[in-house]
């Protein structure tokens, strides 16, 4: 395979179990069939040509809706039968799946039908399970529900068709893609039939629905489509017919929607004059993964077996556009951990603020315990997790001063991070103490028998460590000594590099406020109290300076000595946080192969000046092409599967913030500490140069 066909695989979402798939709102015409059939190729066309396998159309788009008592006139019906044909016929010449709307007789009876059609042949007819007959809907003088007749395969052009409810419709070369169609009422109901196509593995769910237009309907079927998404852990397509429909006594809007999982992909614009289509890409393997994850989701295929067991699978193959790029259409956020929006990411930093604080103050009040000891660098964890400490003291009514704040120079601290601690801790208002670690540093340096006890220069694991566990073995001490608790400020992503010294050193605490907490969220949580005076009025400057400062452990000196620009860079050895948090992200909560994640991280990094940033004026603007974040790809690997699991295997307590987001042995996290790295490794091959 050439350079260039390995590359254009790589950037297609298909490689990827992703399917795009699209909503279509065609104007129509009522009673009028060739004219709506002609319509729906048109829409068909535009869904394949931007790279499509699945589009719904909406119901009894072949006829309109509001036929009223046409539809038992033999002329329209006949009509629609035709157009059904024309549709068939022109879905030979594309390859996706086509699921349009139209009146069928079966066994003397009507029916309200959505028909699946695909390669030049009809794959399957399921008919309207729910008739409404209550306000402005008389559908049950029209037809009949699918429950009133037995047939299971109905003859159309002289083939014969599986009939019923009980039908899923998968892609063979496309296995993830499962799809199951419903129409219309059939959602609104307590129990939609979705549901149960849901636990008998369709993920992706799609409704044909007319539906008028009233003052508030919008917003209630996006209630409705996203809580059915979400509680199938499934996408959910929705039609609804749009301009043409009869205006006798009701509106149109022509509202599509296409929901993953209880969040929004697309929406088309309402009341538009114009046919269109909307577009989405549906992550598949992440509802494969969240069914997995969420064992009850298998305990409900169990309790409703029997429903479950009802379904019956059609498979067909599409030619799927495998041979050139088709990156992802969807959103794609550079900080997973950290919303775009600002109502959002308010909200967000509100939300991990409050639930670290009640922690420490659940865990202050069962140990009895009214005092904290902190280690204070005037680097950015341990500025927030101060922070955390002060809310807490106010809400537990005992003075900041219980707070015991340490800031410890070494060998290496800079003249800016001793300043920015000291002005914190001034800010905060807690007892502040100031302890030179070098003296006892140079004595265990000279019982070891250390070459910089003799003088040389060097700044090896062993000189870096000596100073971590000397400021640690002070803290825990110091904590003995005022009955106290040694509060730990090491973060997630730390904890997932394994960039922390272990035992005695910074890994080490009586309880970690920020061990859930990632880098690139820690930053955005000291600015939000920062803007929001959530401690207080005073010092939103020392905390925008904290933000400022270059992030380094500050144990070894620079050629200068203390005082000068930190020797040591951080994301020099273990990468840039906003990508490894990035890859940490999907990895821990979804489980992706590497080849996806860094797939998804080209999506999202590729280019600065497309997408949404948080806090557009403050963040730095960065942008990385896919040789980079495979290298930084590998850095985490590594690091992550085989280095480091030993050091979370025995973390000290903290709060679990986010759903997926904790390393805890106890909780999302559960490794062996000698496992090998091996064939995440090997997947970075799928990853072009």
């Amino acid at each position: 395979m050439t350079t260039t066909m390995t590359t254009n695989k790589f950037l297609n979402l298909y490689s990827h179990d992703f399917a795009r798939v699209a909503v279509a709102i065609p104007n129509c015409r009522i009673a009028d069939p060739a004219f709506n059939a002609a319509e729906t190729i048109v829409l068909a066309k535009q869904a394949q040509q931007q790279g499509a396998v699945l589009v719904a159309f909406p119901e009894l788009g072949l006829s309109a809706y509001t036929c009223d008592d046409l539809f038992h006139q033999r002329a329209l019906l006949d009509a629609c039968e035709a157009a059904l044909a024309t549709v068939v016929a022109a879905s030979a010449q594309l390859p996706l799946a086509m699921i349009v709307g139209l009146p069928l007789r079966v066994e003397h009876q009507l029916f309200n039908c959505a028909v699946v059609i695909a390669g030049g042949r009809i794959q399957g007819v399921v008919p309207k399970s729910y008739l409404p007959n209550y306000g402005e809907f008389y559908e049950m003088r029209q037809f009949s529900a699918a429950e009133n007749t037995a047939v299971r395969q109905i003859q159309l052009f002289g083939d014969s068709v599986p009939f019923g409810t009980g039908l899923l419709f998968e892609v063979s070369n496309l296995p993830l893609l499962r799809f199951h169609v419903e129409i219309c009422e059939d959602v609104w109901v307590p129990i939609p039939p979705s549901s149960f196509a849901a636990l008998a593995g369709a993920s992706v769910l799609v409704n044909l629905s007319a539906s008028n237009v009233v003052v508030g309907k919008a917003g209630y079927r996006h209630q409705l489509v996203a809580q059915q998404s979400a509680r199938c852990l499934s996408a959910y397509l929705y039609t609804s017919a749009g301009k043409g429909e009869s205006s006798t006594d009701l509106a149109w809007d022509g509202q599509g929607l296409i929901y993953e999982n209880g969040e929004l992909l697309a929406e088309s614009e309402r009341f538009l004059d114009s046919s269109h289509v909307i577009f989405a890409d549906v992550d598949l393997e992440r509802l494969s993964r969240e069914r997995m994850r969420q064992t009850t989701f298998g305990q409900s295929v169990r309790r409703h077996a029997e429903e479950v067991a009802r379904f019956e699978v059609i498979r067909f193959e599409l030619a799927l556009p495998l041979d050139k790029a088709l990156p992802l259409a969807r959103t794609v956020e550079r900080f997973p951990y950290v919303p775009a929006d600002p109502k959002r990411r308010d909200e967000r930093c509100t939300e991990v603020y409050n639930i670290q604080v009640q922690a420490l103050v659940q865990r202050l009040s069962a140990s009895k315990i009214s005092k904290v000891v902190i280690g204070v660098s005037g680097g950015l964890d341990s500025t927030h997790a101060l922070l955390v400490c002060a809310k807490a003291m106010d809400r537990l009514n005992l003075p900041r001063s219980h707070i015991l704040a340490y800031t410890m120079p070494g060998f290496a601290t800079s003249d800016r991070t001793l300043q920015q601690a000291r002005q914190l801790m001034q800010v905060v208002g807690c007892t502040a103490a100031e302890i030179d670690i070098r003296p006892s540093c140079q004595q265990m340096l000279k019982d070891l028998g250390h070459p910089y006890a003799a003088g040389q220069e060097q700044f090896d694991i062993t000189f870096e460590n000596v100073q971590a566990g000397e400021r640690t073995n002070h803290l825990f001490r110091l904590a003995n000594f005022n009955h106290a608790i040694v509060i730990g400020t090491g973060d997630l992503s730390e904890l997932a590099l394994g960039w922390c010294t272990y035992g005695v050193g910074d890994h080490m605490s009586h309880y970690n406020v920020n061990a859930s907490v990632p880098k690139t969220l820690i930053s955005h949580l000291v600015r939000w109290v920062a803007e929001t005076g959530a401690i207080g009025n005073q010092g939103s400057d020392v905390l925008l300076n904290v933000l400022n400062t270059e992030i380094s452990p500050e144990l070894v000196p620079g050629k200068a000595g203390a005082g000068s620009k930190p020797e040591q860079i951080t994301e020099n050895v273990i990468g840039p946080y906003e990508l490894q948090d990035f890859n940490l992200y999907y990895i821990l909560r979804y489980g992706f192969a590497p080849s996806k994640v860094a797939f998804l991280a080209f999506s999202a990094w590729q280019d600065k000046t497309k997408g949404s940033w948080p806090h557009d004026a403050e963040v730095a603007r960065n942008q990385y092409d896919l040789a980079a974040i495979k290298r930084n790809l590998a850095i985490f690997l590594d690091r992550f599967f085989r280095t480091s699991q030993f050091k979370r295997s025995c973390v000290p307590n903290a709060p679990k913030v986010g759903s997926g987001g904790s390393l805890s042995p106890r909780g999302d996290w559960r490794a062996p500490s000698d496992s090998e790295a091996t064939v995440w490794l090997n997947d970075l091959a799928n990853i072009p140069d």
